[in-house]
């Protein structure tokens, strides 16, 4: 089973890497650009049956800093994602 967890900043924490984005975006002529979030995308390949609670487990645990981040949990279809 294939998952792909989302993290990002919780919205009102300050994110640095967002603004150094933002800015070059600017600098490069890209105009409209509002506003950067910087996040994060992480894979997993994850034995068939894993349950939705183990999988919330590892994000509360390890993957996400529960103070700062918020995460989303994606599962893929195997078959879709090799076509």
């Amino acid at each position: 089973m294939l998952v792909r967890i989302h993290v990002t900043l919780k919205p009102g924490v300050l994110d640095p890497q967002g603004r150094a984005v933002h800015h070059s975006l600017e600098g490069l002529g890209f105009d409209g650009v509002e506003d950067v979030r910087v996040g994060r995308l992480i894979e997993l390949d994850l034995a068939d049956g894993t349950s939705d609670e183990t999988i919330d487990q590892m994000c509360r645990k390890l993957l996400a800093n529960m103070v700062i981040e918020n995460y989303r949990i994606e599962k893929l279809d195997r078959k879709a994602e090799a076509a």
